[in-house]
């Protein structure tokens, strides 16, 4: 994992908090987490909706979502990563420019 950006000093390499799906809920999984200290928010399975977790997850969703109205995003069509990175900061560009765009 690559370090974040944060206060100065040594980099921190891994979240305070990991969130997720019902599909993650294991045992094995939080033990993992639990040994190097990351705290855990996962969905429990064969309980009721509910958890929480959607309130931050849609805005992950919904933005991959508007990233994905461009057809060059939604399926990689190239090779380089360059040119696919390019692609992904043109998409977010536009994106941030129609959601920030004043209204005429």
């Amino acid at each position: 994992m690559p370090p974040l950006r944060g206060r100065p000093g040594r980099p921190v390499r891994k979240p305070a908090l990991i969130q997720g799906d019902r599909a993650y809920d294991s045992q094995p999984h939080r033990d993992v987490l639990h040994r190097r200290g990351i705290r855990t928010q996962l969905a429990k399975r064969r309980t009721d909706h509910g958890s929480g977790l959607g309130r931050t997850r849609w805005v992950v969703e919904r933005t991959l979502a508007w990233l994905h109205r461009f057809r060059r995003l939604a399926v990689r069509y190239e090779r380089r990563a360059c040119v696919h990175d390019a692609f992904l900061t043109l998409g977010c560009a536009l994106v941030c420019w129609y959601f920030l765009k004043p209204v005429s």
